[in-house]
C-alpha cells in the first residue's frame, strides 16, 4: 500500500537516461509514476524503487495518453523529460514528415500530457517541471534547426504555463548541457565527432537540480535554470 504522505510524482521517460536518474532520485522520498511507452522497461525501473508504479503510454498517440492519464487521482509533480533527437539535417534537407515527427513528441506531446493533468496539480498546488536542453537558449548551428525549434517551442510553451498558472502550480524550466546519455552518443556519432563521457554531465546531476525545483520554499519558485558541464564553453 502506498504511502499517503508521499508526494506523488510523475516522471515521463523515466525508463532511460536522465528521465530515470530523476526516477531514482527522487524515488528515495516520493511515490513514483514511472512514464515509458515499453511495459516490461518500465516495470524493471518500478521495481528497484522503494515506492512505485507503472505509467505506460504512447505520448505521441492522444488516445493512449488520455487513457493513461484519466486512471490518475492524484499528482503532486509532473516532471516532463519525454523527448526524441532530430536526424540533424539542415533546414533545405529536412522534410515535413522530420518537423512532426520531432515537433510531436517534443512540444505537442508535453502540451497535451500537461493539459491533462493541470486539474491534478492544481488541487494540490503541485509542480511541473520541464527538462528541456540547452538548445533551448542558444543558437543552432547547420543541421541543429529542427531541435532548436522544437527546444525554443517548448520553452515558450513552459513560459507562458507558468504565468498561466502562476500562485496555482510553480513551473520550472532545466535547460541541461550535454548529458552522458545513450541519446547523445548517438547524436556525436552522427556527427562524427569523438565521445568522451568525462566532458558530460552525469544524469544524476540534472536530477538533483529537479529535485532543488521542487523542494524550493513554498514562498518560491525557480523559473528557469541553465546547467551546463564545468568545462563547457
Amino acid at each position: 500500500m502506498t504511502d499517503p504522505n508521499l508526494r506523488h510524482v510523475l516522471v515521463t521517460g523515466a525508463s532511460r537516461g536522465i528521465g530515470r536518474a530523476i526516477a531514482v532520485e527522487l524515488g528515495v522520498d516520493h511515490h513514483i509514476l514511472v512514464g515509458g511507452t515499453r511495459a516490461e522497461t518500465v516495470q524493471e525501473v518500478v521495481d528497484a524503487l522503494p515506492s512505485a508504479e507503472p505509467f505506460v503510454c504512447d505520448l505521441a498517440d492522444e488516445q493512449s495518453t488520455t487513457r493513461a492519464a484519466s486512471r490518475l487521482s492524484r499528482l503532486d509533480a509532473l516532471i516532463n523529460c519525454a523527448g526524441i533527437s532530430a536526424e540533424g539535417t539542415t533546414i533545405a534537407e529536412t522534410r515535413r514528415e522530420e518537423w512532426r515527427r520531432v515537433l510531436e513528441v517534443d512540444v505537442i506531446a508535453v502540451a497535451d500530457l500537461t493539459r491533462l493533468v493541470l486539474p491534478l496539480l492544481r488541487a494540490s498546488h503541485g509542480d511541473v517541471v520541464m527538462v528541456n536542453s540547452g538548445s533551448g537558449f542558444s543558437r543552432p548551428g547547420p543541421g541543429g534547426g529542427v531541435y532548436a525549434a522544437a527546444k525554443y517551442a517548448l520553452r515558450a510553451l513552459t513560459h507562458a504555463l507558468r504565468e498561466e498558472e502562476r500562485g496555482t502550480v510553480r513551473v520550472t524550466s532545466i535547460h541541461p548541457g550535454r548529458v552522458d546519455t545513450d541519446m547523445q552518443v548517438d547524436l556525436q556519432a552522427r556527427a562524427g565527432r569523438p565521445y568522451t563521457p568525462s566532458e558530460h554531465l552525469r544524469p544524476e546531476s540534472v536530477a538533483a537540480t529537479v529535485r532543488a525545483a521542487l523542494e524550493a520554499s513554498s514562498e518560491a519558485m525557480i523559473e528557469e535554470l541553465s546547467v551546463r558541464p564545468v568545462f563547457q564553453t
